[in-house]
């Protein structure tokens, strides 16, 4: 038996007060088939699920033990979504992601739908064939001046020009100077 991968699913059990839902791992197998689903006895009791195989089978769900849910037919196969391998994903994972940084934080389905959607849309980004800005058609050409005259933004004073303004920047980093947020550098330091 070869496994394929887990599947995350939840398994809901209706009820009229409120279904509940139970979050479930599957593990899918090559040349395997199911014929049910088998869950532990303590882990239905400690959520007030209770399975009963007498006559009927049926369970019931939480405090109330006189309204029964019966099962509905069980189905001899489980119809999987099959798991092919994508080499073309795999390629793209080996040689462009080969340095990302992926949050350890995220699930592993969140892992793969970044992963399918980077896939998808990889022509979006910058490669090492096409750097940023040499996209077909949208050609970026970015000049950097140096030389006057300089453009509006640069010409502005580095701080605000009003008395006011500037008596409150100063407040502000003598605030912060006082958190420790800041500190006096150099020959600033014994001002």
């Amino acid at each position: 038996m070869y496994p394929f991968g887990i599947l995350d699913t939840n398994i809901v059990f209706p009820h009229p007060a409120g279904s509940r839902i139970m979050k479930t791992e599957i593990v899918v197998m090559d040349n395997f088939k199911s014929q049910h689903i088998i869950l532990g006895n303590d882990y239905l009791n400690t959520y007030g699920n209770d399975i009963n195989n007498h006559k009927d089978r049926y369970f019931t769900i939480g405090d109330n033990k006189r309204q029964k849910f019966a099962f509905s037919n069980m189905c001899t196969q489980i119809s999987i979504v099959s798991f092919k391998k994508d080499t073309y994903r795999e390629e793209f994972v080996a040689n462009q992601l080969f340095e990302a940084q992926i949050n350890p934080s995220l699930s592993t389905k969140m892992i793969h739908e970044l992963i399918y959607v980077l896939c998808t849309y990889n022509n979006a980004f910058a490669s090492d064939n096409e750097p940023l800005g040499a996209i077909k058609l949208h050609e970026v050409d970015i000049t950097l001046n140096i030389d006057r005259p300089y453009p509006p933004l640069l010409r502005r004073p580095a701080y605000p020009a009003s008395p006011r303004a500037q008596e409150a920047l100063e407040k502000h980093i003598q605030e912060f100077i006082q958190l420790v947020v800041l500190r006096k550098v150099g020959h600033n330091e014994e001002v």
